[in-house]
C-alpha cells in the first residue's frame, strides 16, 4: 500500500503529494497525520490519498509512525482545503493547517498535551484495619468513601502526605481521568421569547428551509431581534439531531453573545476563537469531534468546526471586514459558509442591521433569500443628532460638544449609562517638533507613529513598530515638542476630568491583551459598575445594554478619509450599528455624531 502524503513544508515547489509505502505494522488512513522521512529530516504530513500499488523507477521510503489514531481531516475537509487552495492561490498544506487548531497542525515535535484530573477511590480488596491508625487517616478515608468520586487535591488539602501514604499502601485507588480546560457554567435555563410577527414570518421562511441548501439575508435593523430568530431557528435544527455554526466578527461580542445562548442551550456549547490558549482550543475541538456538543460559537476560524452534520450556518454582522482573512490562505469566510452549506444541504442565514452591497445586491437578484426586520422589538428608534464641530469649536469646544456634554452630563446623574466611540486609539495621533516641523514616522510604514501615555512608547498600528517618545527633537535638538490628535487613551483622561460622577472604562485594543479581558469590561459595564464605556469600533456592534440611553460618536467622519472606495460604505456601516447600542430596552435612546463633514451623504442617510 502506498501513500499520498503532503508534507508542513510550504515552499511552492513541494505542494504536491511525496508516495511513501506504509508498513505492515502501521494502521494508515486518509487524513490522518503521519511523520515521514524527507531528504536527511523526519517531517509531519497529512495522507490525501492511498493507492494499492505504484509503479516507479526508484525505491519508496516508509512511513516512520502514526501521529493520530484516527483521521483528524475528513472527506469534507480535504474537498474544502483543495477549494481554498484554487480559489486563494495558497499551497494546499497552508489551507489544511488553518482549518486545524495548533494541536492538530503538522508540525514536528510540536505537542499540546491533554488534560486530566484525578480522582481517589476506597480499594475494596485491602484489610484497612491495621493501617488506619491516626485520626487524620480514618478523616482520609471516611471522606473518600462517601464521596465516590472525589479529586484528589480536595482530599490532599487535609493532609498531602497521608494521602500520598495511603495511595502507597493502596488504601486509595488514584483514577486519571480526561478532562476539557473549557468547562461552560451551567446558568439558568431561560425561557424562549415570544416572537413578533416579522420575526414568526422570518423563522417559518427558515425552517421551511431546513435539509435545504439556501442562503438567506436577514436584514433587520438594530435591536429588532435578529439573535431571538437566530435562537429559535437552531432549536428547531437541533430537533432533526444535527449541528450549528454561529459566527461572529470579534472576539468582543462573545461574551455577551455566549451568555445569551448559554441561558437557552446550557452547556451544549463549544467556543472557538483567537483569545483561547492552544490548549483550549484543543479542547473545544475535541468536544466538537466527539460530538459532546452541538453548537459552536466563535470567531472567522469556527467555519472550520469539525461537524459531520451541520443543519445551519449562522453570520451574524455579515458585513464585517474582520471575515476575511488577512494572512495566508486570504479566504472570505461567507465563501467558505456558502461551500460548507452546499456540502450539507443546509441554509446559511447572514445578519446584519447594514449588509454589504454584495450582499444585498445578491438579495436584490434572488440569489440569497431576502428576510426583512423593519421594527425594533421595543418600537423605538433612538434619535439621531448630527453636530458640526467647525461651528463648535468657535464656541471653543474642540473636541466635546455642549450638547454631548450637557446630554452625558445628564446620563451620570440620572444613574443611566453612556457609550462614546472614537474609531482612535493612543493618546495622541502625531507628535511633531515646534521648531523644524519633524514629525516621528514608522520606518517601516512611513505613517506618524501614535504616542500612548501609559506605556510612554510610540507605535504603529500597521506593522506593530514601537519605539520610546523622544524627548528632544532627532533633527534640531529642540525640546519644544507637539502633540496633535485625539486618542481613546486622551478622551477617558478628559471625560474623568471634566465630568465628576463619570466612572469611565476603555475598551480597545490595548486594554484588552490579557486573556478574559473582553469578559470583565463588558461584565463591568453591564453590572453598571461604570457608567461610560469609551471604546473603537470593537464597541460599535452587537452589544446590549439596558441602560444605555446615550451614545456619542467623537470624529464620526475620520473613516471618510481612508483612501478606500469603501470608505463611506464602512463610515455608515460603523455610525448606524453605533447607534443601534442607545434606547434598546424601555428608555428611551439619544445618539450624538460629531464631525467635520456631517453632510456627506453617508452620514445623513
Amino acid at each position: 500500500m502506498i501513500a499520498q502524503v503532503l508534507v508542513e513544508l510550504r515552499a511552492k515547489k513541494l505542494d504536491k503529494t511525496f508516495s511513501y509505502v506504509i508498513p505492515k505494522h502501521l494502521k494508515v488512513q486518509v487524513g490522518m497525520r503521519v511523520v515521514v522521512p524527507f531528504n536527511n529530516r523526519k517531517l509531519e504530513g497529512f495522507v490525501l490519498k492511498i493507492d494499492d500499488n505504484i509503479e516507479t523507477d526508484y525505491q519508496l521510503k516508509e512511513i516512520i509512525d502514526t501521529i493520530d489514531d484516527e483521521p483528524i481531516l475528513n472527506e469534507e475537509m480535504l474537498k474544502l482545503g483543495n477549494h481554498i487552495s484554487s480559489k486563494t492561490l495558497s499551497s494546499k498544506i497552508s489551507c489544511y493547517q488553518t482549518m486545524l487548531p495548533s494541536a492538530l497542525k503538522a508540525r514536528h515535535n510540536f505537542v499540546i498535551n491533554k488534560k486530566y484530573v484525578i480522582y481517589l477511590k476506597i480499594n475494596e480488596n485491602i484489610d484497612t484495619s491495621l493501617i488506619l491508625k491516626t485520626p487524620k487517616q480514618k478523616q482520609i478515608y471516611t471522606l473518600v468513601k462517601n464521596n465516590p468520586k472525589i479529586l484528589k487535591k480536595e482530599v490532599a488539602n487535609i493532609s498531602a502526605s497521608i494521602v500520598k501514604k495511603l495511595i502507597t499502601e493502596q488504601v486509595l485507588i488514584e483514577i486519571k481521568e480526561e478532562t476539557y480546560r473549557i468547562n461552560n457554567e451551567c446558568l439558568e435555563v431561560e425561557k424562549d421569547l415570544i416572537l413578533n410577527e416579522e420575526q414568526t414570518k422570518a423563522l417559518q421562511q427558515i425552517i421551511n428551509s431546513i435539509n435545504t441548501f439556501k442562503p438567506f439575508l436577514l436584514y433587520g435593523i438594530t435591536g429588532s431581534g435578529k439573535t431571538e430568530v437566530y435562537i429559535h431557528a437552531i432549536k428547531e435544527v437541533m430537533a432533526y439531531k444535527k449541528s450549528i455554526v454561529v459566527l461572529v466578527p470579534e472576539i468582543s461580542l462573545t461574551p455577551q453573545f455566549i451568555n445569551r445562548f448559554q441561558k437557552r442551550f446550557g452547556d451544549n456549547i463549544a467556543i472557538l476563537h483567537s483569545g483561547l490558549s492552544d490548549g483550549e482550543k484543543y479542547d473545544e475541538w475535541r468536544k466538537i469531534k466527539n460530538g459532546d456538543v452541538q453548537i459552536v460559537i466563535g470567531a472567522r476560524s469556527a467555519i472550520f468546526a469539525p461537524f459531520t452534520n451541520i443543519g445551519l450556518i449562522i453570520i451574524d454582522e455579515e458585513h464585517s471586514s474582520t471575515y476575511k482573512q488577512e494572512n495566508t490562505p486570504k479566504y472570505d469566510t461567507i465563501d467558505i459558509a456558502l461551500t460548507r452549506c452546499k456540502y450539507h444541504n443546509c441554509p446559511l442565514i447572514l445578519g446584519s442591521a447594514t449588509p454589504s452591497i454584495e450582499s444585498y445586491t445578491r438579495a436584490s437578484l434572488n440569489i440569497y433569500t431576502l428576510l426583512s426586520l423593519k421594527k425594533r422589538v421595543n418600537d423605538c428608534v433612538p434619535k439621531v443628532k448630527l453636530i458640526d464641530m467647525k461651528a463648535e469649536i468657535r464656541k471653543r469646544n474642540p473636541i466635546i460638544s455642549s450638547l454631548l456634554r450637557d446630554s452625558l452630563d445628564n446620563v451620570i446623574k440620572s444613574n443611566e449609562q453612556a457609550i462614546i466611540l472614537l474609531n482612535r486609539r493612543g493618546y495622541t495621533t502625531v507628535i511633531s517638533c515646534k521648531e523644524c516641523g519633524y514629525v516621528q514616522k514608522c520606518p517601516k510604514c512611513d505613517i506618524p507613529l501614535t504616542y500612548h501615555k501609559k506605556n510612554n512608547i510610540m507605535q504603529c498600528h500597521y506593522c506593530g513598530y514601537n519605539t520610546y517618545k523622544f524627548i528632544k527633537c532627532p533633527s534640531c535638538a529642540s525640546n519644544k515638542i507637539n502633540e496633535f490628535g485625539l486618542g481613546t487613551e486622551k478622551l477617558e483622561q478628559i471625560i474623568k476630568e471634566e465630568f465628576s460622577g463619570a466612572k469611565v472604562i476603555r475598551m480597545d485594543v490595548d486594554t484588552t491583551r490579557k486573556k478574559g479581558s473582553y469578559q470583565k469590561i463588558i461584565t463591568a459595564f453591564e453590572e453598571k459598575k461604570y457608567n461610560v464605556l469609551i471604546g473603537t469600533q470593537m464597541i460599535a456592534k452587537g452589544l446590549d445594554f439596558d441602560d444605555v440611553t446615550l451614545v456619542g460618536v467623537i470624529n464620526g467622519d475620520s473613516s471618510l478619509n481612508i483612501p478606500d472606495y469603501k470608505s463611506a460604505e464602512r463610515t455608515f456601516q460603523l455610525l448606524n450599528q453605533v447607534s443601534g447600542r442607545a434606547g434598546r430596552k424601555d428608555k428611551k435612546g439619544l445618539v450624538i455624531i460629531q464631525g467635520f463633514n456631517i453632510d456627506h451623504y453617508s452620514i445623513i442617510t
